[in-house]
């Protein structure tokens, strides 16, 4: 019997001794991996858990992200909470839509009264290409919550094959029974709804209210149609029932500088480059088909990596293509901001001691193949001079931009991710999709600055201030002309003259 316990004793020992000794072995073999905490699903608070995981994988999928050093605002938190509330309550299907829907029916009743207890609502409409429209939704979506209004989005183009739905219980989609649908299309300056073309022709004051507005937000529009900026304006088309946006801008600068919304801005986002960062992460969740993009592309070529290097080419020139100056900036940025190692020349003779040297995956993103592939010639043929070990990637070559086309668009928004992954990017002036990556990934990029008479410019690009996009083309002599020169924390781009930028004064520098 004493033998019999003896042995089952000896087992026991040999069994924990095993387990220890497995799970040493696993965590020296696996490093951090196994050390880690677990990944905050809820981005701090910034997302609800009241949704299926497995009908959006991206929704909760942190395993390839970094957690983010920018934590939201509790009050952004609960905004957002009650945002969702409300749109719940007001959204499609709900008998408070079924009523501020009645008021639209009717085309000889041309002015409604304003009631504080029925629901506003916000229409956007997709314009330009896909940077765009992430930019505008993310504008409409941030004056929404301001105002608390609830935001529908057009459905009739691709937006269901790209993102998920972001409020839980409900949809953001407009549906497509929307008593003003055939109209939508028809919508411009020139239309008698539009807001600037009412100020010119004297239709609408505090004690006219029409029962929908049209608000007309792009790089060219007229002195009267920025007055939308304007707190006084505000005031107006608060009591606007129905406002129908089309916008190819990220206007978030501007509404910074209306007085009355500066303070829940303030409020929302105490650090304040990160509005786009946070309301990205809230709102975009790419779809299942998007997703499986972005993770096979990552695991297959990314994973390994000990450091990612993001660089989007945008070529400006028409006809667009590959340029050598192009080429000669992107080397001469990457070099000497040390973001790529030199090459050594074929004579030197360079003896690399670590037997596992350091992998840094280079992501290429371009309408053109031939960027990544003379960087992939470049590493392939000679040695670096630091001995690292340069694997470069690009997943599409379009060439041409498709707007509109699904696949494509999938394709551009699974490159977006991917971008956003990166540890380090480089991005090209005025580019929307590089804005988006930036944001989403809270990276500070360098950018390239707009080659001129075919040269590549000295300095050939820019640290970031902020990982804010740009408000390209923001009104800067109308009413918040003076309001732009005394608020500290409102720059010029460094990439566009004429474009306004949010960055948090305390990191400027």
């Amino acid at each position: 019997m004493k033998l019999m316990i003896t042995v089952v004793t000896f087992l026991l020992l040999c069994s924990v001794m095993l387990l220890s000794f497995s799970n040493i072995f696993k965590h020296l073999l696996l490093g951090s991996k196994y050390s880690v905490k677990p990944r905050d699903k809820l981005l701090g608070g910034l997302l609800t858990a009241d949704f299926d995981e497995g009908s959006c994988l991206s929704r909760y999928d942190q395993s390839m992200r970094k957690p983010s050093p920018y934590k939201p605002s509790g009050y952004l938190i609960s905004k957002l909470r009650s945002y969702e509330m409300l749109h719940k309550r007001c959204g499609p299907g709900t008998d408070a839509y079924k009523r501020a829907t009645e008021q639209l029916g009717h085309s000889d009743e041309n002015h409604v009264r304003s009631s504080g207890d029925e629901c506003r609502y916000v229409v956007w409409m997709p314009m330009f290409g896909l940077g765009n429209r992430i930019l505008s939704l993310t504008s409409v979506f941030l004056y929404a919550l301001l105002t608390e209004r609830v935001m529908l989005v057009d459905q009739r183009n691709d937006i269901t094959d790209l993102f998920c739905e972001p409020f839980p219980g409900t949809s953001w989609l407009l549906p497509l029974d929307f008593p003003l649908t055939d109209q939508l299309d028809g919508f411009n300056r020139k239309h008698s709804y539009c807001y600037g073309t009412m100020l010119k022709n004297h239709a609408i004051n505090s004690t006219t209210i029409p029962s929908h507005l049209y608000l007309d937000i792009f790089h060219d529009s007229r002195d009267q149609d920025k007055m939308f900026f304007c707190e006084g304006d505000q005031a107006i088309i608060g009591k606007v029932p129905w406002l129908v946006a089309k916008s190819n801008l990220y206007f978030v600068p501007s509404l910074w500088m209306i007085p009355s919304f500066q303070t829940q801005l303030l409020k929302l986002f105490p650090q304040k480059d990160t509005a786009f960062h946070h309301l990205s992460r809230y709102l975009f969740h790419p779809t299942n088909q998007v997703w499986d993009m972005v993770t096979r592309s990552y695991n297959a070529y990314l994973s390994r990596a000990d450091e990612i290097l993001g660089i989007q080419v945008r070529v400006f020139s028409k006809p667009g293509g590959y340029f050598q100056h192009v080429m000669d900036q992107i080397l001469s940025c990457t070099q000497r901001e040390t973001l790529l190692p030199e090459l050594v020349s074929p004579e030197s003779q360079v003896t690399n001691t670590s037997r596992s040297p350091k992998l840094k995956a280079v992501l290429v993103t371009s309408l053109h193949p031939e960027y990544s592939d003379t960087l992939k010639n470049m590493f392939w043929e000679r040695p670096t001079s630091t001995g690292e070990i340069i694997e470069v990637y690009q997943p599409s070559g379009e060439r041409i931009q498709q707007t509109e086309s699904k696949l494509h668009d999938q394709k551009a928004l699974a490159e977006i991710y991917l971008l956003s992954l990166t540890d380090k990017l480089v991005t090209s002036t005025r580019s929307t999709f590089g804005y988006v990556a930036q944001g989403i990934g809270g990276l500070k990029p360098w950018i390239l600055y707009e080659p001129r008479n075919n040269k590549a410019p000295d300095p050939p690009c820019v640290k970031a201030m902020s990982m804010e996009p740009c408000f390209l083309r923001a009104p800067l002599h109308g009413c918040q002309a003076k309001t732009i020169k005394i608020t500290p924390f409102v720059k010029y781009c460094e990439d566009w003259f004429s474009g306004l930028k949010i960055v948090d004064v305390s990191n400027e520098f």
